[in-house]
């Protein structure tokens, strides 16, 4: 409590709350008083919602409260609504990262508890940090990126499951890169095959077969190299029946999340397009995916006072070292999330694609003996700076303008 009291100057109620699945720590604080009351733990309910309102109320602290929250991935979010609604404007929201360093700054850094992280909640709190909760189309964009998110990741293991089945079924048939042509499962090529396979439990089925279960366009010619290639593969393995069984279901299970993923990106359209990160789809390679990707973790971009700030805010920037006169600069701090990390580089890969100016780039960058991932790496702080640029401006990408401004600036 000592540490505690120096840390809060008298001005207004903090209230600290460290979210639960049942229950929320919540501590009431001012800088008067200290810890008014003991700290209560209350139900995620309605009911724990109303007797932290009596408590606020009881206080006899003039003014609205200061609430600090920590964002615990969606623990929070029903009471941050709750809240926001009841004191508009006075919910702050802090990562994990941010207590965790605040509790290092007490004294706690190896002893976590809840009390100890509502302590670290009101020091952050006290000196103006956090940001404000999210808009609710903002809220729901960011849902739907994280739920897409989810769904690719579930995808890409199912399909390695679906290769290496059909590698057990038809040993030979899925070929890796550089051994023949390769079998992508999510074509239509590969759906077909995939198909056959479970159908005939490995045996190599006709032309007309494969063409008929292709759920798209499939040639004769590509159908007939397919079959040629399964008649000459060794004979299926004696439990073929139960494989092709198992098969079958992940193959459906496969086109269940394949459609899965694009209700969700027809959500993506409608929630980008009420959203300030509409404007980003107008750069060269960047669609609506990659735009609602870093749209969600960088609105509302007055957050970041620079474009520089926005792309610390990805842990893209170097680590940086300090002591004295010497200065370090490190591989890339990989602070904040990884989902903006991501969104940040595919957008610099799609530049690099199909923008002329980010092309050019590109390869002056791979021409210094740069890396590929290094040179998307220095690629994405340039990406960042356009982005945080259209994100202020609203006005649409032109190549002509930003090869022209770069070329002012000598860059």
């Amino acid at each position: 409590m000592q540490l505690l009291r120096q840390g809060v100057p008298a001005t207004a109620l903090v209230v600290a709350v460290d979210p639960g699945k049942v229950s929320n720590r919540v501590w009431l604080t001012s800088g008067e008083s200290g810890l008014i009351g003991e700290p209560v733990s209350l139900p995620v309910l309605r009911e724990g919602a109303d007797h932290l309102a009596g408590l606020i109320q009881a206080s006899g602290v003039a003014g609205p409260p200061m609430i600090a929250v920590e964002a615990t991935g969606r623990l929070h979010q029903a009471w941050v609504t709750e809240l926001e609604r009841r004191w508009p404007g006075s919910v702050r929201l802090f990562a994990p990262s941010e207590t965790q360093a605040a509790r290092a700054q007490l004294g706690w850094r190896r002893s976590k508890t809840d009390d100890r992280d509502c302590a670290a909640l009101v020091w952050l709190a006290r000196q103006g940090a956090g940001r404000a909760v999210a808009q609710d189309t903002l809220e729901g964009l960011i849902g739907a990126v994280r739920h897409r998110r989810g769904l690719v990741a579930d995808r890409r293991v199912l399909q390695q499951r679906l290769h290496d089945q059909l590698q057990a079924l038809c040993p030979g048939l899925s070929a890796p890169a550089g051994h023949g042509r390769t079998l992508a499962v999510e074509d239509p090529t590969g759906q077909a095959v995939l198909a056959c396979a479970a159908a005939f439990a490995g045996r190599a089925p006709t032309i007309r077969s494969l063409v008929a279960r292709a759920p798209g366009r499939l040639t004769r010619a590509t159908a007939g190299f397919w079959v040629d290639r399964w008649r000459r593969l060794l004979p299926p393995p004696a439990d073929a029946e139960l494989r092709a069984q198992r098969l079958g279901r992940d193959l459906a299970r496969h086109q269940l999340l394949q459609a899965d993923i694009a209700a969700v990106e027809g959500q993506l359209t409608r929630l980008l397009a009420a959203t300030a990160g509409q404007i980003l789809t107008t750069l060269p390679g960047v669609a609506t995916v990659r735009a609602a990707s870093f749209a969600a973790h960088s609105l509302p971009i007055a957050r970041f006072p620079t474009p520089e700030h926005l792309y610390a805010a990805t842990g893209l920037a170097p680590a940086a070292w300090q002591s004295a006169t010497l200065t370090r600069r490190g591989r890339i701090s990989r602070q904040g999330l990884a989902e903006h990390r991501d969104a940040l580089m595919g957008i610099a890969w799609g530049l690099s694609q199909h923008s002329p100016s980010f092309r050019e780039r590109d390869q002056q960058l791979r021409g210094r003996g740069m890396r590929p991932i290094q040179a998307r790496v220095a690629l994405a702080r340039h990406a960042c700076r356009l982005c945080y640029a259209l994100l202020q401006t609203q006005q649409p990408f032109d190549e002509a303008r930003y090869r022209a401004a770069r070329h002012s600036r000598g860059r």
